[in-house]
């Protein structure tokens, strides 16, 4: 059944997850560093609340989706919790990244209550938030090419929104520092983007529709869905495809961090930078544009040991990865009507696989090869983007294919909990993998053997879960066929089920 969305309800649902991701990618990126060099505390206590709002946010999710799923209003079960959520999000967003001024004479132990606690609540609010815009998704439309254009937008926009957090954050923490301190640059800083999420929620919840609606209404526990869900075999191949995606995201992030910065040749990136025009030597006035960007790379090749031209290069390759996301991520929709969405996944996760192995093979100073390999790997990997969780909400839809109820929320809510304990296993495998396997040494981190742990991570580990979530994907029945099948006899389904109530 044709059921198509507008383009300004496509666009404005969208939105919802460029906001969520002015929270994620921060905390991404720069959440750990704002913990212990602006906020002032120790490795281990950032670790711990890095860590435990992360278990506890996974642990609530299918906890949101039960409450989500039961939910009743004239706006639908979904669109009101981005609605209800806003305003607090907002306010915590800033709180979470705000210092407690030296002149209240805070504690340490207060300090880290303070912190623990305003990130809870972010990752809380996360969730309340987070769970049901996803599930939004799922009962826009019954229409299978509508669901993957319309997730097309969606991480055209959560690529957008990344490409600004990743370039933009600390120039403006930078910028408005100038006079202060960098925690009023943070607080600024963040006071922009939670203003920014105010604004795209509203844009979400003025702009999207609930539409699809169980054929029957039938009152279940929380106990019996679960039940049934495990009795679902797209579900569960899709929460094992999850932690392994999530969990190579995390750990590729950290690796591909140390790479850059430990292997990779320093005077080979310092020559491409400067073929950019990115070195003070490159540029004309006092330097002060490179003291706002904070990416400049300083000095020649005389001091590069001390410059910052790893993070410049890192900068750089994660903005062309973004880039080149957002240009082949509409490629999803035509593919996925021509060859099915778990037979594209399936593709692309296996180049992406391939891709990842191929970086153990580069030397040092191929500093254009790694750049090459992280356009390319971006190409591949970008159509997934949308497939993937469009193919979420086709387990919903298999769900009641099989039982004659939806519970979306449940289904959206359990792949949340699979994403955070990737998130959090990611990481912590990371360490694991360089302690166990290549004795790294926090106090040596330029050491030979962590230095090819890096690469072995960055690489070798990552194709790995790469194909890991290739052999999920394999496995799971819902090919092209099937999922044609299945949305004509709901379509049926609920045909006959409005003109019964006529």
């Amino acid at each position: 059944m044709s059921q198509p969305l507008s383009f300004l309800e496509k666009a404005g649902y969208s939105a919802g997850d460029a906001a969520a991701n002015l929270v994620f990618m921060t905390m991404v990126l720069f959440q750990l560093n704002f913990y212990t060099d602006v906020f002032g505390l120790s490795a281990n206590a950032a670790a711990a609340i890095l860590l435990w709002p992360r278990l506890w946010d996974a642990v609530f999710d299918p906890v949101m989706g039960v409450l989500a799923d039961r939910t009743e209003t004239r706006w639908g079960k979904f669109r009101p919790w981005i609605l209800w959520t806003a305003v607090p999000w907002a306010v915590v967003m800033v709180l979470a990244y705000t210092t407690p001024d030296k002149s209240w004479g805070w504690s340490t132990g207060m300090l880290v209550a303070y912190a623990g606690i305003t990130n809870t609540l972010l990752m809380t609010l996360y969730s309340m938030n987070n769970m049901p815009y996803s599930a939004l998704g799922g009962v826009m439309t019954a229409d299978l090419n509508e669901r993957t254009k319309l997730n097309s937008y969606r991480f055209v926009s959560v690529n957008i929104a990344q490409f600004v957090v990743g370039g933009c954050t600390l120039p403006l923490v930078a910028k408005f520092a100038q006079g202060h301190d960098r925690q009023y640059g943070w607080q600024m800083t963040m006071t922009i983007w939670a203003v920014a999420c105010l604004l795209l929620f509203m844009v979400t919840f003025f702009t999207t529709k609930e539409r699809i609606k169980p054929v029957m209404q039938v009152k279940s526990s929380p106990k019996q869905d679960f039940a049934d869900l495990l009795k679902n075999g797209p579900w569960i191949t899709l929460v094992c495809y999850t932690l392994f995606h999530f969990g190579m995201l995390s750990l590729r992030g950290g690796a591909h961090y140390n790479y850059y910065h430990h292997y990779a040749d320093k005077a080979a990136m310092f020559d491409f930078v400067e073929t950019l025009g990115l070195t003070t030597s490159s540029l004309s006035g006092t330097g002060s544009l490179a003291d706002t960007m904070g990416y400049i790379v300083h000095g020649t090749r005389d001091t590069i040991a001390n410059s910052n031209v790893a993070d410049v290069f890192n900068s750089i390759v994660n903005m062309a990865g973004f880039g080149t996301t957002i240009v082949f991520i509409m490629l999803s929709t035509g593919l996925s009507a021509r060859f099915g969405r778990r037979t594209v996944a399936v593709v692309c996760f296996a180049l992406a696989a391939l891709n990842a192995f191929a970086l153990y093979l580069l030397p040092p100073t191929a500093v254009w090869g790694m750049l090459g390999l992280a356009v390319i790997g971006s190409m591949v990997y970008a159509p997934t983007c949308a497939i993937m969780w469009a193919m979420y909400a086709d387990a919903a839809d298999y769900s009641e294919w099989q039982t004659g109820r939806r519970f979306t929320g449940m289904v959206f809510a359990t792949i949340g909990f699979s994403l955070k304990a990737g998130l959090a296993l990611g990481s912590a495998s990371l360490l694991w993998i360089l302690a166990g396997f290549f004795g790294y040494d926090t106090q040596a981190p330029a050491a030979a053997n962590a230095i090819e742990g890096y690469r072995v991570a960055s690489s070798i580990v990552v194709g790995l879960l790469f194909a890991a979530c290739t052999l999920c994907l394999i496995a799971n029945k819902l090919g092209h066929q099937t999922t044609l099948q299945m949305a004509e006899e709901l379509a049926r389904r609920r045909m006959k089920a409005e003109a019964g109530v006529a």
